[in-house]
């Protein structure tokens, strides 16, 4: 039973991801039913003649709630706090401040030691003192009212609920100081005392004020109470009905053609609701979710089927099969968030991200397929949509279309802006359709659309974080690895300068190959680069890098000269590893030799030992063969570009003869069984390197030599 599971567990495993794919979407769905009819206010009714099939409320639209509770907050009032042992705590601080000075101020104002008039056994000092306690009592008696900032712009005849030993009484805010009229109306009343009892100018009057810093003694006794004032208020917008009449059984709704008006439309609105909602209660919750079921697990299931009939290789590969149902599963929750959400309209949710990403690491075909099933069931969240796919799906396609090949940022930025204006034009026009009226366009719609642009340019981080989390390979990546500046490429070109110069040379024929047959040019151009990396641990062995007619194999058995040359492979992958360079281009380095035997040296030991026994496996590379067109290409660009420096004669027959009996001996030897290349395109890649060979090795003039002037 084990070797079964086990012979089955990529099977079994991507039939897991699968269902917990299509469990996730199952349990977001809203649990109520799918209204039957699609409609757009502004637009004829398209369907027969309604009728209501229950009584059911008409529910007031979101627009009339907002102002009906702003109508009823504007009248709500707020509640305040009388604090009656604030006032003594400032006054007894004012005596205690204003003894304390009383030296000081003798000496500054003379006024201060004036007899009061008809009181002569106190100064007016003594008077001051005893005034400004009494006026701080009254206004504090009156109250220093403390506004929270929503209530700063209120006008004076904003009525509060004060709260005072228990007792609640409504009062204009009006009635009540605030900091600077307290302060005022202390100032001025103390102003008009001094000057009825002393000889003092006005000016000198003012100074002594201000040295009394009489703000230090005003502090608020209404404090606002939040809490109570919430509650309340909550209160007050719980018994706000809902709605605003009824519809009863029987009744006409709207006929066939009839204009859907703004109070029609309501009507609809609120007879969906009432539909999904009822549908989604007692026995018919188990058909609604069998019905979600259904729909869901179809979806799912043309996923599967996608995969197996047209891309093999990810079906087969549990990692990617993962991702694409996790990229799947994220727009969707994200449009379900956005249909319960007043916050995140759909026309914030980048869902543009899903046909990009996936088109970096896979292809265009995918990507857009996904695309639109992503879209489809997505739209089951939203309000409206017809509106959300007409405007989805195309937007996919603008996303794939200006970003193909994404090799730059500035490519991403550009794609961005390309997405803001499509999504804008589609908006725009679907809106002129449906209102006939550009004044009705909701310009707050726009606003969205450049935040999704914005969103957009996450792309780029995560595509670096899915590239490590999941080993794909994005062409970003490829670029930045064929850069000759990167450290493993300046080592070849330093220590093995002939390597670097053939691979250079083998990336421009595989890459126009690639180009012709389909498939990734960049990939393969890069692959090249690295593929003869193993050559760095003793580049003098290999022909290309030999110089001055040294040659060290020269002394060597040929059993050993070809581990030597075969074990380039093996040292290329540990390099390669050691580096952290991707599994793609590893790939490059094992495939690029197959399982040919190094013929040079098995070819000169079975010349001169014709009849001993040779062990095949001495002269053989350990494999694997080409897997892909890409490493099908690199092989023959690899053995064709190396044999052609060998040529004597670079004649057109010539070089028809070397590509075509290089490339039929791999054939021969069964190196490409394992590749999904065709005859077709094998004939196609020989035409690509005999023109790219004959345009290298043409026939060049010899420039005549002048000759000296006598």
């Amino acid at each position: 039973m084990f070797d079964t599971f086990k012979k089955y567990s990529i099977a079994i495993n991507r039939i897991v991801l699968f269902i917990a794919a299509i469990a996730v979407v199952i349990y977001i769905f809203p649990r109520q039913g799918k209204f039957q009819y699609e409609y757009i206010k502004g637009k004829p009714w398209a369907h027969n003649t309604l009728i209501a099939p229950f009584d059911f409320p008409i529910y007031k639209t979101q627009a009339e709630l907002k102002t009906e509770r702003e109508n009823t907050l504007s009248s709500f009032n707020p509640y305040f706090n009388f604090q009656n042992d604030v006032d003594q705590e400032y006054i007894a601080l004012f005596e205690k401040d204003y003894n304390a000075s009383r030296a000081r101020l003798y000496s500054k104002y003379s006024f201060l030691s004036a007899p009061l008039p008809g009181n002569p056994e106190y100064d007016i000092f003594s008077g001051l003192r005893s005034h400004t306690k009494k006026l701080l009592a009254d206004i504090y008696n009156k109250g220093i009212i403390s506004l929270p900032e929503e209530y700063q712009d209120k006008p004076a005849t904003l009525v509060l609920t004060v709260v005072k030993d228990n007792f609640a009484e409504r009062n204009e805010l009006g009635q009540y100081h605030n900091y600077p009229s307290a302060y005022q109306y202390l100032a001025k009343a103390l102003s008009a005392y001094i000057s009825n009892r002393s000889e003092a100018n006005r000016a000198t009057i003012d100074q002594f004020i201000n040295e009394l810093q009489l703000n230090k003694y005003l502090e608020a006794n209404l404090v606002y109470d939040e809490e109570r004032s919430m509650q309340e208020k909550e209160k007050i917008l719980a018994d706000i009905s809902l709605t605003g009449g009824i519809v009863l059984s029987g009744q006409r709704i709207i006929d066939t053609g009839e204009l859907i008006s703004e109070e029609s439309g309501k009507i609809l609105d609120s007879l969906k609701t009432e539909y999904e909602g009822r549908l989604g209660k007692g026995t018919n919750h188990y058909f609604v979710l069998l019905g979600q079921i259904l729909m869901v697990s179809f979806f799912f299931v043309i996923i599967y089927f996608f995969l197996y009939f047209f891309r093999n290789d990810e079906f087969n590969n549990l990692k990617s099969v993962f991702f694409l149902l996790m990229m799947v599963v994220t727009m969707v929750v994200l449009a379900q968030v956005a249909g319960k959400s007043e916050v995140f309209s759909p026309y914030i949710i980048p869902f543009a991200i899903l046909p990009i990403i996936v088109r970096v690491f896979f292809d265009s075909r995918l990507a857009f397929f996904l695309h639109v099933t992503t879209i489809l069931l997505s739209a089951f969240f939203v309000s409206n949509s017809f509106e959300f796919v007409i405007i989805q799906v195309p937007i996919g396609l603008v996303a794939m279309y200006s970003l193909y090949r994404m090799v730059r940022r500035s490519q991403l930025v550009r794609a961005a802006v390309f997405i803001i204006v499509s999504y804008s034009l589609l908006y725009t026009g679907l809106a002129l359709w449906q209102e006939g009226d550009i004044s009705k366009i909701d310009y707050n719609i726009f606003f969205k659309i450049v935040i999704n642009g914005g969103l957009l340019l996450l792309v780029y981080p995560m595509i670096y974080i899915f590239e490590k989390l999941f080993g794909f390979l994005s062409d970003v990546t490829l670029v930045e690895l064929s850069d000759t500046n990167h450290p493993v490429l300046r080592r070849l070109s330093e220590k093995a300068p002939g390597t670097f110069q053939h691979s250079i040379q083998v990336g421009n024929l595989a890459q126009e190959a690639v180009y012709t047959i389909g498939g990734n040019p960049l990939l393969v151009r890069t692959g090249a680069m690295y593929h003869d990396i193993g050559k760095l641990s003793a580049p003098i062995f290999f022909t290309e890098n030999q110089a001055n007619g040294i040659n060290p194999h020269a002394d060597l058995p040929y059993e050993e000269s070809a581990q030597i040359i075969i074990s380039h492979v093996e040292s290329g992958v540990k390099l390669a590893q050691k580096e952290k360079l991707p599994r793609q281009i590893i790939d490059f380095i094992e495939t690029h030799h197959g399982t040919m035997k190094a013929k040079y040296f098995y070819n000169s030991y079975l010349n001169e030992s014709p009849d001993a026994e040779v062990d095949v496996t001495l002269f053989s590379y350990p494999g694997p063969t080409p897997f892909s067109k890409e490493t099908a290409v690199l092989m023959m660009a690899d053995s064709v570009e190396a044999a052609s420096r060998s040529l004597k004669s670079y004649s057109d027959n010539e070089i028809d003869r070397l590509v075509e009996s290089i490339i039929d001996a791999q054939i021969g030897d069964n190196q490409f069984i394992e590749a999904p290349i065709t005859f077709k395109e094998i004939t196609l890649v020989k035409d690509v390197f005999k023109q790219k060979l004959k345009n290298i090795y043409h026939a060049r003039i010899e420039y005549p030599e002048l000759k000296n002037k006598k």
